[in-house]
């Protein structure tokens, strides 16, 4: 996208190397616009949509940098809490840009958006090369992209991290901290262009297995004090299918006002009916691929039982392939921990 007039990266947009980028991101967009995007936009508006639900803080573990999918299903949060794997990244100066091949470089951006735009979700292994130097040091830049594609219009960034108390401190850039959880992250203020509402995105770098949070006071402090929230677990490879992640399936299970997920979520007999409101939508038969493994009976048998909205659009493992999945699950009245 052009750049302000005069601004400092303006000389760059005269490179072919850059032309041929706008070009080939404008294609790969449009793509994703017409498979992906305009089927979250209208299955918001249908089911997502409701107050308060609607205005709920976003909590997006497992996130990486993926940021379009929160925002475009609920725009109407004020802040969004990403938390992953991946470092957080830094920004580079216009001057850093130039002593680099432009052509290689913007080559490089485009890989790290193509499987969100492409399959609608960001793959792991693809993250572990592109986000740890190879191409970017982490995951600011790509967030910052998303961000502004989705019409959002950037106000201002800051190198944050979450300390031993539960609080987000400022950090001075990606110098080290002595703390033996770092928790380094990054705040992001953006307005929608749109109806002009503004908004913060938070993402925090940190393990999310039981041996690392179990020393990780400080990020059991934030989530215990979060306000009232949504939670949203998209591709996450069925992490909190497992043991070794049962205390951030906890923190979901207990602290979540609501979870908006697909099957590789909180597995679905976690959702009593005395506690939870759930619906259901799409098609469920068994994980796509090498999860397969993991089918849920339970699931399925509710699926079969009735009450399942259609799902227009394809997200998640499996995208173009197979159908889709996707649960909604609101906490019912007096039944917060």
């Amino acid at each position: 996208m052009p750049g302000n007039q005069g601004g400092q990266f303006a000389p760059m947009e005269a490179d072919a190397a850059w032309q041929e980028h706008r070009k080939l991101m404008d294609a790969a967009w449009a793509r994703a616009d017409e498979k992906l995007i305009k089927g979250l936009h209208e299955f918001q508006r249908t089911e997502l949509a409701a107050e308060p639900f609607a205005r709920n803080v976003l909590f997006y573990p497992f996130s990486g940098p993926d940021a379009l999918t929160a925002t475009i299903c609920f725009p109407e949060s004020s802040t969004y809490d990403l938390v992953a794997l991946e470092p957080a990244g830094s920004l580079p100066s216009a001057d850093e840009l130039q002593k680099k091949n432009l052509g290689e470089y913007l080559a490089g951006i485009r890989t790290t958006v193509a499987s969100e735009l492409g399959k609608s979700f960001f793959v792991t292994r693809e993250m572990d090369r592109q986000f740890r130097g190879q191409i970017t040091d982490g995951l600011l830049v790509p967030v910052l992209l998303l961000l502004v594609r989705t019409e959002h219009t950037v106000l201002g960034f800051k190198y944050v991290r979450l300390d031993e108390h539960g609080q987000i401190v400022d950090r001075p850039g990606n110098a080290h901290v002595e703390a033996k959880h770092a928790n380094k992250g990054f705040v992001i203020e953006f307005r929608e262009d749109g109806d002009k509402s503004i908004h913060r995105l938070y993402y925090l770098s940190l393990n999310l297995d039981n041996n690392h949070l179990a020393g990780n006071t400080g990020f059991q402090q934030w989530g215990k004090a979060m306000p009232p929230h949504t939670t949203l677990l998209k591709a996450t490879s069925y992490m909190t299918h497992h043991d070794e992640f049962s205390t951030i399936r906890g923190m979901v299970i207990d602290y979540s006002a609501a979870i908006f997920q697909d099957d590789s979520g909180v597995p679905y007999h976690f959702f009593t009916p005395d506690k939870w409101n759930v619906q259901l939508y799409g098609e469920y038969t068994k994980p796509y691929g090498s999860f397969s493994w993991l089918e849920q009976p339970d699931l399925r048998k509710a699926y079969v039982a009735g009450g399942v909205k259609p799902l227009s659009l394809r997200l998640g493992y499996g995208f173009g392939k197979v159908t889709s999945n996707l649960l909604l699950a609101k906490r019912l009245p007096g039944q917060n921990q």
